[in-house]
């Protein structure tokens, strides 16, 4: 299946570390369009940066993920996010590098809670302001943090350029809000599993034309894969499942997801 996008990825993680310049190198061999190598912690965004530069295939964001807004400790006070340093460093690695396509993975997580609530707020809005002002399109995680999710999107509406609601995992009616606010669903793996019925329901609910393909590998593998590393290679399985679910052919579902891959991240080739 020539010409999948992978808009989320994790190739910059240690389980990757033993052979992830041969699983690049064959999905560039099989033509699979472009990968985004997303940054969640500081290090992994310098990480990312580093990948996207040593390979064609590969584009990164930089951006902090709720677990890790700790890192921003390091760099000032834990709600003070005027003068910090790692702001500052991620405002330089963005202007620096031109395959950097986005601000990411950021949002909220009530799941881990390795920050209070309020917290992640102050990081999240903080990231929020440094897209807009960069006008980037950002990478929004979201776990168990629905409707305080939204209400801060809310408040970015049309403020930022079309973005991805990463690994969507809500219901067909917040999927709706989320797409007025100018965000696309980014389906993975999830939506083969057989407990997935309430994404099923999203992505059948959503148009085709507001969904992008995405593995958050190593994480998440699809079946019959599940439990087990994951990877972009494992994309194939998510085509089908989508393809299955809108009825429509698996070349469509490539076509069209790649497209709106591309045109989000503003990437032209």
């Amino acid at each position: 299946m020539r010409g999948i996008f992978d808009t989320h990825a994790h190739y910059d993680d240690e389980a990757f570390d033993g052979d992830r310049e041969e699983i690049l190198s064959e999905l560039e061999k099989q033509g699979y369009s472009g990968i985004v190598d997303i940054g969640a912690s500081f290090d992994s965004c310098k990480k990312a940066v580093e990948l996207s530069e040593s390979h064609n295939i590969v584009y990164a964001t930089v951006g902090i993920h709720p677990d890790c807004i700790e890192d921003f400790f390091e760099g000032g006070d834990s709600k003070n996010t005027s003068d910090n340093k790692v702001i500052g460093e991620m405002y330089n690695m963005i202007k620096n590098h031109k395959k950097v396509v986005a601000v990411g993975e950021i949002g909220l997580d009530y799941h881990n809670m390795t920050c209070e609530k309020d917290v992640q707020a102050v990081w999240f809005r903080a990231q929020l302001d440094m897209a807009k002002e960069l006008s980037m399109p950002v990478v929004i995680h979201s776990r168990e943090a629905e409707r305080d999710t939204e209400v801060i999107l809310k408040e970015y509406a049309g403020k930022l350029p079309p973005s991805i609601m990463h690994c969507y995992s809500y219901s067909k009616e917040s999927a709706r809000e989320f797409i007025k606010m100018d965000y696309y669903l980014g389906i993975g793996g999830v939506v083969t599993f057989k407990n997935a019925k309430k994404l099923v329901e999203a992505v059948e609910d959503t148009p085709i034309s507001r969904i992008v393909l995405e593995t958050d590998c190593p994480y998440l593998s699809p079946e019959p894969n599940r439990g087990k590393r994951n990877s972009s290679l494992n994309l194939p399985f998510i085509v089908e499942k989508i393809a299955q679910i809108k009825n429509i052919d698996p070349e469509e579902v490539i076509e069209v997801t790649t497209s709106n891959a591309k045109k989000l991240y503003g990437i032209s080739i």
